[in-house]
């Protein structure tokens, strides 16, 4: 029996609702065998539910990567948004464009033109709900139940959902601190061949990488691109984190030399605000027109609203001040991180540090699993993302992901504080 049922038995709740409960279990149980074959790998993702854990008044959330929106204008953007619905809110209200708004296309080129890609054009441009629906299209476009897809062992977990909710094989590549490893991409394009796998893309989110903070080392990029060439596989280039750097010198993204090969993913959720679900593809010129298509099937149109406000965020506003300001602010941040790292941790770890984005990745030593200590960091007073979550395998992980970009200085030193005897304590029974 479930508590609801114990609670109506005990006379807490009337007779019918204690009818509507008994009708929804037997209703759910009757349609379990109306589930697809690919309903089975839909999964709740961790982050999730650590993101509604870390709500919890009290408790120093080191989870959730999301950008300091304080930090917006947000006075002047509620009046910009009066101003797009009382002037032109019958378009902003109504059905668009299924590609999106020539405007917002526009832009989007000209941001990328900020990040290095120079030669963009506003027809190859497809507007998405943010990047993660352009993944979802990428994959319905390209992968049949059973293909491969190739990953960053770690990876980000929402391209992970994706990617198991169409019956994909995900098979990782590894890193090391320069990104990922040319000769283990080329080994392991090799093997999977020789077995009659069937690739069709690389997902890679080569700055800054989400959970790692790793950057991939300029020497590499051109490499990588060619393996995939040359084997006659797609690069699925997310790059979401890439006007965020902070140190060190910008490099070209993969799509920046190679139009025909690279699929690249855009998202003003990072650099303005990611409630508006607005991102992008820039598709290689032979393969818009399906994928646009593929889009279109989704959501049938982009919002125009939230499309309409960040053209008038992009063209009235100084968006590249704004860009400097994150910039400072998770520089600040992320010092703090390391400087707490250092402080606080136990010996036996290490971790990442990022040029840029929003992460640090921390290394335990072997033997320990990260997903039991969480509950012991949420008694503690702080949250984190457990590494198993960032990779498709099963085995237990000894990584875990810190994130430093929502929350302020002191704030980051007392949650690493708190976490600090749970690994010294993890570490100390091995």
């Amino acid at each position: 029996m479930t508590h609801e049922t114990l609670d109506a038995s005990a006379g807490t709740l009337p007779a019918e609702a204690i009818d509507a409960i008994e009708r929804a279990a037997t209703s759910a149980h009757r349609h379990e065998e109306l589930f697809s074959e690919r309903a089975a790998n839909i999964r709740q993702s961790a982050v999730r539910d650590v993101f509604d854990i870390s709500m919890r008044p009290g408790l120093v959330s080191l989870a959730g990567g999301s950008p300091y929106l304080q930090s917006l204008p947000l006075e002047r953007l509620s009046a910009t948004a009066a101003d797009i619905i009382a002037k032109d809110g019958l378009t902003a209200l109504q059905y668009g464009a299924g590609q999106g708004t020539p405007e917002l296309r526009e832009q989007i080129c000209e941001v990328m033109a900020a990040e290095g890609i120079l030669d963009a054009r506003p027809q190859n441009v497809v507007v998405t709900a943010g990047s993660q629906s352009a993944q979802d299209v990428a994959t319905k476009l390209f992968c049949n139940p059973g293909d491969v897809v190739l990953v960053e062992d770690p990876t980000y977990v929402g391209a992970l959902n994706t990617f198991e909710a169409y019956q994909v094989r995900v098979e990782t590549v590894e890193m090391d601190q320069f990104g990922l490893v040319p000769e283990l991409l080329e080994a392991r394009i090799a093997a999977l061949q020789l077995a009659g796998r069937s690739i069709k893309f690389l997902y890679t989110i080569p700055n800054f990488n989400n959970p790692s903070g790793i950057t991939l080392a300029r020497e590499r990029r051109q490499q990588v691109v060619d393996i995939c060439r040359r084997a006659n596989i797609l690069v699925l280039e997310d790059n979401p984190y890439g006007l965020l750097r902070f140190e060190g010198e910008p490099l070209p993204p993969l799509r920046a030399a190679n139009p025909d090969d690279v699929i690249y993913l855009g998202s003003f959720s990072k650099i303005f605000a990611p409630g508006l679900r607005i991102g992008w593809a820039l598709v290689p010129e032979h393969l818009q027109r399906r994928y646009y298509l593929a889009a279109e099937s989704v959501t049938l149109c982009p919002p125009a609203l939230n499309q309409m406000l960040v053209s008038a965020y992009l063209r009235d506003y100084d968006w590249k001040g704004q860009i400097e300001t994150y910039r400072g602010l998770y520089a600040e941040r992320c010092r703090a991180m390391l400087a707490a790292l250092k402080e606080y941790m136990p010996a036996g770890t290490t971790w990442t540090s990022p040029q840029g984005g929003f992460f640090v990745w921390v290394t335990l030593p072997e033997g320990i699993d990260t997903y039991p200590l969480l509950r012991k960091a949420i008694d503690a007073g702080v949250v984190f993302i457990p590494g198993a979550a960032f990779t498709p395998s099963d085995e237990p992980s000894n990584k875990l992901r810190l994130a430093f970009s929502a929350v302020p200085p002191d704030t980051i030193a007392e949650g690493v504080r708190r976490l600090a005897p749970v690994l010294q304590e993890a570490i100390a029974a091995l």
